[in-house]
């Protein structure tokens, strides 16, 4: 038995200069789950407008967080499958009813793209497929778009093997761990109030979950229930209660907000605004969590690392820290190994 592992995650441009980002952001966005209108208008708007705008100033922002080795989401995505391949090898050994496990990674968008990669693991011919999207809680724009890219390439290949997916794991101890882990690198008692910042989704694409077409008809801030258990910000609120939980964190000291919206009908309390209004309130201090992100990125290290800082200190804070994401730590390495020996 051969097993071929996929790790997924979104993408990232290939350089920072304007060309590239320019590539990655048309590919993203025409993405019917990303912006999922009709698909004349999608292109119109990417092609026409977003793409030839956006990639100027988004340039800008990639150029703070590149590095001499490349992009930061890619170096840490190349780090992680280096380690769960060690560990995976090691797995087949003391575990040889598992037979072997090969690691490979790819970006949903650019490079190095799921055809390429997925071409390679054809060309081995595993037994068995696993997909992992890199997102731990399920949103058709991130997990449902991996799943859907690699089931229009699994039906091209003649022999299509035992195939599973992991559609989200926002409840994994693991996962779970190595954030309660991140977070012991701070006193939470000395922070005024905490942040948990998820990335933000158009309103309608979470109502489209449910029969009702209507989020706020199903308790997504209080429980995780059999109607809403794959919807984002029903996940999105369950994350955060199982962290502070484990965290001993008291309800009136924290917020569950989502960052990096496009426009008024995406979830809400907007990140922003809500660090906005704690500085107007006397905070001075400010910790900020983001969990839908295990590897930092440009929405962590410029959006909050230096942007919420900005819009903190205009109104009235003093102090905003960022607790790192998981990026390719041993102990996210172990958790990751662990989801895959689980899901096999």
């Amino acid at each position: 038995m051969k097993t071929g592992i996929l790790l997924v995650n979104l993408g990232t441009p290939d350089n920072p200069r304007p060309a590239a980002v320019g590539r990655y952001l048309t590919e993203f966005l025409t993405d019917a789950r990303v912006i999922d209108i009709p698909w004349i208008l999608r292109q119109i708007l990417v092609r026409g407008i977003i793409s030839p705008l956006r990639r100027f100033s988004s340039s800008r922002e990639y150029k703070k967080v590149w590095t001499d080795a490349g992009s930061p989401l890619l170096i840490h995505g190349q780090d992680l499958t280096r380690k769960v391949k060690e560990r995976c090898t090691q797995l087949s050994q003391s575990h040889p009813e598992l037979g072997e496990l090969h690691v490979h990674f790819a970006m949903r968008y650019q490079n190095p793209g799921m055809p390429v990669v997925m071409e390679e693991m054809r060309q081995q011919g595993y037994d068995r497929v696993l997909i992992l999207p890199l997102y731990a809680q399920y949103a058709s724009a991130t997990t449902g778009s991996t799943h859907e890219e690699a089931m229009r390439l699994l039906s091209k290949w003649y022999v299509i093997p035992e195939v599973r997916m992991v559609s989200q794991y926002w409840d994994d101890e693991g996962y779970l761990s190595c954030f309660e882990r991140r977070a012991s690198q701070f006193d939470l008692d000395a922070y005024d109030h905490i942040l948990f910042s998820y990335h933000g989704v158009p309103t309608r694409q979470v109502d489209k979950v449910y029969e009702d077409r209507r989020c706020a008809n199903h308790s997504c801030e209080d429980e995780i229930n059999e109607e809403n258990k794959y919807c984002y910000k029903a996940t999105c609120y369950a994350t955060t209660r199982e962290l502070v939980k484990r965290l001993g964190i008291p309800e009136d000291r924290y917020t569950v907000s989502f960052q990096s919206r496009l426009d008024k009908k995406w979830l809400t309390p907007f990140s922003d605004k809500v660090i906005e209004e704690r500085g107007k309130a006397g905070d001075k201090k400010l910790l900020v969590f983001s969990p839908a992100f295990v590897a930092d990125c440009l929405e962590t290290t410029v959006e909050i690392g230096e942007e919420y800082v900005e819009i903190f200190e205009e109104h009235g804070g003093e102090h905003l820290d960022l607790v790192p994401s998981l990026n390719a730590e041993d102990d996210w390495a172990d958790a990751v190994t662990a989801l895959i020996q689980r899901h096999l």
